[in-house]
């Protein structure tokens, strides 16, 4: 495991250098890195693909779990529209144009149902590193892109369980479908509750207590835990980790654990994409080019359309929705994850696995300079719109502008999770019991004191 772990450190630290004396994306490094030590381009793998693919697996949660810490849940609701909407759109259009491309490479009824799911989630992780590495963090449309790839991989928990349905019984079980449903929104409920209530007081109360390696053992447990119940739950791992990292987004401790947490994620993350990098068979590039490029293309085109328009209608301004559709040109875990679900199932062609893959990374590969290309167009579109479409786009900046005015005067009272907590802290029951766990630390400090005395 050592000699795994080496080898994947030294090939990804020297290819990401080499990518970024060329100035290019370090993702791209790490994708390339796990073609090299992949088993496919050598005649045999360097590394163990098992130990790199669970190291990969916990890059991801990292990865997800630091998004979520940056993230804020008053986000998501000020994002509503835009994040339904959007989210929306991008599903129903980027399943139907699957479906669509499906049919028409003469797959049965079974395979274009698994090509649509695959085809309309957008990779959480691959975006947030795009974006971070593109120095966008702080762009206004981000908490919008955020929001929809919540959404997305919410919806995709749903959509996998309908399509096992499917698959199984060859029909659509709506009643299971719901019960998913309705155990996922109480699950959600529970969480937040959590949330609001429990954790950001609990660690109000024990900051003086909190130095730097008790709160990152805390937030890690915390995290892993949080998994484990999304896995028992029957929901993604993924979905998890992201959750808790907003519960801890709550608390007053947040940064401090972003800071700590930035070392972990970029290590894991790292990983993730060499892992990535490792599924691809060069020989498979050559083998099925042409169905690779399609389904490239329909990603491409169609997440650039469904998603500026999408969050156009969501209410955006033009240049936020076109950088957010230009943002998800990519497909990522969750595709991976159903593709693999339909080989478990034994109900798709073993062909469609390495394509859904192959196109994963080379839209991966083009996401980052797709990203520079919103802009450009965007200056394009508008220097070349007619007056009556310029004032229209003028005119939505103009409504976008105040409306963040007028949150930004709202934002300096209290937050609704503040409120809730205030409200809960002084009903009775909630203040006996911190009265009796303050009770029980003074007592621990005098005796401390006192064993320290003595």
């Amino acid at each position: 495991m050592v000699h795994d772990l080496y080898i994947l450190m030294i090939t990804a630290g020297v290819v990401s250098l080499l990518f970024k004396l060329m100035k290019q994306p370090v993702v791209l490094g790490y994708i390339v890195a796990g073609v090299v030590v992949g088993p496919y381009l050598f005649g045999g793998s360097f590394v163990n693909a098992e130990n790199v693919e669970t190291w990969g697996n916990v890059g991801v949660l990292f990865v997800l779990f630091c998004i979520g810490l940056e993230f804020r849940i008053k986000n998501l609701i000020s994002s509503g529209k835009i994040a339904a909407i959007g989210a929306l759109t991008i599903i129903g259009g980027m399943m139907l144009a699957g479906f669509g491309v499906g049919k028409w490479a003469g797959m049965d009824m079974m395979n274009a149902l698994f090509l649509a799911g695959m085809l309309c989630m957008s990779s959480t992780t691959i975006v947030m590193k795009a974006v971070d590495e593109a120095g966008l963090s702080k762009a206004r449309f981000v908490k919008g892109a955020t929001s929809i790839l919540i959404i997305e991989d919410v919806v995709a928990v749903v959509l996998m369980v309908l399509l096992s349905s499917i698959a199984i019984r060859h029909q659509f079980e709506g009643g299971e479908l719901i019960r998913k449903v309705v155990v996922l929104a109480v699950t959600l409920v529970a969480w937040f509750v959590i949330g609001i209530l429990i954790i950001p007081t609990f660690l109000r109360k024990v900051k003086p207590y909190l130095n730097d390696e008790t709160l990152i053992i805390l937030a890690l447990g915390l995290c892993l835990g949080m998994v484990l119940t999304a896995e028992e739950a029957g929901f993604s791992s993924a979905l998890g980790a992201f959750v808790m990292g907003t519960i801890l987004a709550e608390t007053v401790e947040a940064h401090r654990i972003e800071k700590l947490m930035t070392p972990l994620k970029n290590v894991f993350a790292a990983i993730f994409f060499v892992s990535v990098g490792m599924m691809i068979n060069p020989a498979n590039l050559v083998e099925y080019w042409s169905s690779i490029l399609i389904v490239s293309l329909v990603v491409i085109f169609g997440m650039i359309l469904f998603g500026t328009l999408g969050c156009w209608w969501g209410g955006e301004t033009m240049k936020d929705a076109m950088q957010t559709g230009f943002s998800f040109v990519q497909i990522g875990e969750f595709s991976f994850i159903i593709a693999a679900l339909g080989n478990k199932l034994q109900v798709t062609d073993p062909a469609l696995y390495p394509i859904i893959v192959a196109a994963s990374v080379v839209t991966t590969f083009l996401t980052p300079y797709i990203m520079k290309a919103a802009v450009p167009c965007y200056n394009f579109l508008y220097s070349h719109a007619s007056d009556k479409l310029r004032a229209k786009l003028d005119n939505r900046e103009q409504q976008v502008a105040l409306a963040e005015q007028q949150t930004a005067k709202t934002s300096d009272g209290p937050s609704a999770a503040d409120k809730a907590r205030k409200a809960v802290r002084h009903t009775f029951v909630t203040k006996r019991l911190l009265d009796l766990f303050l009770k029980n630390m003074s007592a621990n400090d005098e005796a401390h004191n006192e064993a320290k005395d003595e």
